[in-house]
């Protein structure tokens, strides 16, 4: 009788000693998983709520106004984030606390004195000839002025940029004397981080106030980086309006003391100075034992800069015609960040028609671009109706079927 008492009073030991032991185990791992570096996480903050991914909860809300969180930090608990989902509007915004004046650039600032000493120093005479030297067509058409501010948050890794408002934007909309603006923003060199802002509607001083929050990039990167803002117009009908760009580059600006206000005029964007796109490098052969032709684009060079980092990201958009009607299409891959790029690629098309009288072939080098349409750097089109090397081109191409035929042209505006 002692025996089976002893076994199960050991049984019972062992299986408390598993739990305790699987517990443990647990909360060893879920704290060990909450030190760690999260990857690179972006965050979009509007109108100042705070949104955090579940693992990077904390404490301090750097998005918000200084203001608001002192005065209610009394009536907040300590190790909460206090948000009353009941007093939200129908949009689901929450409304402001603080009161705050149409076009003030300040209202994150908690106090007067260290705004004035940052603000000193954002506007200083040097930075600004550092960013750019405007030409006196640019100080003569006024296309308003950008406010934002910057803050590196070293607890969590994170780069935050505050687009707060644009004052002073000429009127897109010659009818309604007004503009639909919003803003894209792009961080360079790399371009791989591309954000943009709402659209404000009929409005030339509109106040965005959203936060974009960049997690996982190093504060010794920062330097290198620099920020580029477009300041564009919807249009529901064709392609958006640039109003202008601002270039900030971050080499020499401090933001170990804290936020930094800043604001900057925005000037004429950078367009190309020289009227030539470059050249591409084509090669066609018309089969008529199989009526297909086939066409290989081999390279391009000397293609202009694009945006203000000064490189491309080019591709080529083949598209086929018979009687002016596009029948089919064809692309190439991306070639990342060069002027000159080589291709190699190639494609097959079927004819409709005996013969390539009425067929015309049109090649459009575009720039890659994740954030908005892709822009067109070049055309070229072959074809009998073809004036210059492209009329040439494909001349020989129907006089000499079977033969492969390469040949370097100069691409036209697109």
């Amino acid at each position: 009788d002692e025996i089976p008492t002893v076994v199960g009073i050991f049984s019972a030991f062992g299986l408390v000693f598993s739990v305790s032991l699987f517990a443990w185990i647990c909360c060893q791992r879920k704290s060990s998983k909450s030190n760690k570096t999260p990857p690179y996480k972006f965050v979009h903050v509007l109108k100042g709520v705070d949104i955090y991914p579940e693992n990077l909860n904390s404490k301090k809300k750097f998005g918000a106004d200084d203001k608001s969180e002192a005065k209610n930090k009394s009536a907040m608990p300590k190790n909460s984030l206090h948000l009353d989902l009941e007093k939200r509007d129908l949009n689901g915004n929450f409304p402001k606390t603080t009161t705050k004046m149409q076009g003030s650039p300040d209202v994150d600032n908690s106090s007067p004195k260290h705004f004035a000493e940052r603000k000193k120093d954002s506007v200083s005479p040097d930075s600004l000839k550092s960013i750019t030297s405007l030409s006196s067509e640019d100080k003569q058409d006024k296309l308003g002025t950008l406010f934002f501010s910057l803050e590196y948050n070293f607890e969590k890794k994170a780069f935050v940029v505050n687009i707060k408002e644009a004052r002073g934007l000429p009127a897109m909309d010659e009818q309604s004397m007004t503009s639909d603006p919003y803003i894209k923003m792009t961080i360079l060199p790399e371009k791989k981080h591309k954000v943009k802002t709402r659209v404000l509607r009929k409005t030339l001083d509109p106040a965005f106030d959203e936060t974009f929050t960049f997690y996982g990039i190093p504060y010794s990167q920062i330097q290198d980086l620099t920020l580029h803002f477009m300041v564009l117009s919807f249009d529901r009908f064709s392609r958006d309006d640039v109003i202008g760009e601002v270039l900030i580059p971050l080499a020499g600006i401090e933001l170990s003391e804290g936020r930094l206000l800043m604001d900057r005029e925005i000037i004429k964007r950078n367009v190309r100075k020289s009227s030539g796109r470059g050249e591409l490098l084509v090669s066609l052969c018309y089969q008529s034992t199989t009526n297909t032709l086939t066409v290989v684009v081999l390279k391009a060079r000397h293609l202009p800069k694009s945006d203000v980092s000064g490189l491309s990201d080019p591709y080529v958009k083949v598209n086929l015609y018979h009687a002016k009607k596009r029948i089919s299409k064809k692309k190439t891959h991306v070639k990342k960040c060069t002027p000159n790029a080589v291709f190699n690629e190639l494609f097959v098309f079927d004819i409709p028609c005996e013969g390539l009288d009425d067929i015309s072939i049109e090649f459009l080098v575009l720039d890659s671009d994740r954030g908005s349409r892709n822009e067109v750097i070049g055309r070229l089109t072959l074809g009998s109706s073809a004036e210059g090397t492209g009329g040439e081109h494909w001349k020989e191409i129907c006089e000499y079927p079977r033969r492969q035929i390469a040949k370097w042209h100069m691409l036209c505006d697109g």
